[in-house]
């Protein structure tokens, strides 16, 4: 391999790594933060600000991709991701820190697209898997050592440190990037850029996954706030695919919706990210929750799905040009069902060894999942359009997971409050004292911290305990109902996609 390719995937590897390490490392600096700035009541806004800005950008920059050169638009990328690190370290408030991590994500949807796009391209025909397995072994590394990082700096450091230790590191990459990057790709000589689309599109985003980030816990399902935010995602989406359907350039063809590796393999992305982002978030609930096990233990049991993730994204990508894609996804979707099936047997006496055991399966499935889908959707489509195949897929993601994550959250809020009025009665909330009532502040989560633990009687948490246990069931049905239709929807992919010889999907020729 030439010396130059090493330092462009190197350097790559190095933005994604960063990108993802921002996610996860912040967790574990939140209560410092919040404790240096106040601010409890935006805290997890702290987090969806951030989130919602890299869904955005992310189509947005997959389509500038496959317009102007991929090395210009890496540099605006990693420089709007650390302009944003610089300034979420010098927050002097929550307000602040939100709206510098708002600018963080868009630097970060745009590392995210240029990662895997870059990777493709500079890829042999046929090679893709390989490439695209390392990027999903970088998430792994990032989420087993985020945590342990941010509780390193806060505790030895400072919190602000989370943010500027993306300077020295960042840069490196930049350089890499800027030096050593060539194109590979023709790019159109004649550019018209879709800006209806794009702000149609934005609109459409941020409006849908506001409404499933805030439905059920900062607001009632049916309340003004939420129909607003659903009335305004349809409003935006009608007039997004008007402007789609007269754009010469548009940020998202819709005739590629009619390519059944491209919807399918969409489709089967957004069913498996559904249930393993809601096993991911609220199996904790269930190992803390209904199991009563430390933090610690918790970590533990969170490191086999990672670890799932990337040793099966890992051996995807070196045996997906024998088995073929759309097998290596079946079989992930069999992993994901398997995984998600564990948990329907789960109960108060489970070990935690099973508990590791069903999401490390999980994770397995995932990870062939997510490389065989995206290699799917690549190929379903002219290499021209390989930034908007990509980053489609990415965001196909980052949707799925959002979605499941809010639908079992109203699910699991739901079922746990019938479970206590059925345990203790309908005033069981008056047996918490006023304080611990402030604290918890309507989440469910804070309801099995220590500090909330310590303050109730031995009758209260046990009923908790049992009410989650009970009430967590119907995520896990959600969950594996969701994994059944990724298998049937992997069924559903094409045979064969491309000829890997060709530039050109079959029947494009």
């Amino acid at each position: 391999m030439e010396k130059s390719k090493i330092y462009i995937i190197l350097a790559t590897l190095l933005a994604l790594f960063l990108g993802a390490l921002d996610t996860l490392i912040m967790s574990a600096a939140m209560p410092t933060i919040i404790a240096d700035l106040g601010g409890l009541h935006l805290y997890s806004w702290a987090f969806s600000s951030y989130m919602l800005s890299r869904a955005v950008s992310l189509p947005i920059f997959g389509k500038l991709c496959d317009l102007f050169e991929n090395r210009i638009l890496y540099g605006i990328a990693i420089g709007i991701f650390l302009l944003g690190s610089v300034l979420s370290g010098t927050s002097t408030s929550m307000t602040q820190l939100i709206f510098w991590r708002t600018i963080q994500g868009i630097g970060a949807g745009g590392n995210f697209a240029l990662a895997y796009i870059v990777l493709s391209d500079i890829s042999p025909p046929g090679k893709r898997g390989k490439m695209m397995s390392l990027a999903s072994f970088v998430w792994g590394l990032a989420s087993v050592l985020g945590p342990t990082i941010g509780g390193f700096i806060v505790t030895y450091v400072s919190w602000r440190w989370i943010f500027y230790i993306n300077l020295p590191l960042g840069g490196f990459s930049l350089a890499g990037i800027l030096i050593f990057l060539q194109e590979t790709r023709e790019k159109r000589k004649a550019v018209s850029l879709d800006l209806l689309g794009a702000l149609t599109l934005s609109v459409s985003i941020l409006s849908l996954l506001g409404a499933f980030l805030m439905g059920g816990r900062e607001a009632r399902w049916l309340s003004p706030e939420i129909m607003g935010l659903v009335l305004l995602f349809f409003i935006s989406s009608a007039f997004f695919y008007i402007a789609e359907k007269r754009a010469p350039e548009p940020i998202l063809p819709l005739p590629f919706f009619r390519i059944p590796g491209f919807s399918m393999g969409n489709l089967c992305v957004f069913f498996s990210s559904f249930a393993i982002f809601t096993l991911s978030a609220y199996i904790p609930l269930f190992i803390q929750g209904a199991l009563g096990k430390t933090a610690a233990q918790l970590g533990i049991a969170m490191i086999s799905l990672s670890l799932g993730w990337s040793l099966g994204a890992l051996l995807c990508g070196q045996i997906v040009e024998r088995t073929g894609n759309r097998s290596a996804a079946r079989f992930g979707g069999l992993c994901l069902i398997g995984g998600c099936g564990m948990t329907l047997f789960f109960t108060p006496a489970t070990s935690l060894i099973l508990c590791s055991a069903a999401v490390g399966l999980a994770g397995t499935g995932m990870g062939f999942i997510s490389i065989s889908t995206l290699l799917i959707v690549q190929e379903s489509i002219e290499i021209s359009n390989l930034g908007v195949a990509t980053s489609s897929h990415q965001f196909t993601r980052t949707l799925g997971g959002t979605v499941g994550i809010g639908i079992a959250g109203s699910f699991l809020t739901a079922a746990f409050m019938r479970s206590m009025e059925g345990i203790m009665g309908r005033d069981w909330r008056e047996k918490f004292p006023l304080q611990l009532q402030e604290k918890i502040g309507g989440s469910l989560e804070h309801l099995f911290s220590p500090e909330i633990q310590e303050g109730l009687s031995q009758t209260v948490q046990n009923a908790l305990r049992t009410a989650m246990s009970q009430g967590i069931q119907i995520v896990f049905r959600a969950a594996f109902c969701a994994a059944i239709l990724c298998l049937v929807f992997g069924w559903l992919l094409p045979k064969e996609v491309r000829d890997p010889k060709a530039s050109t999907p079959i029947g494009k020729h």
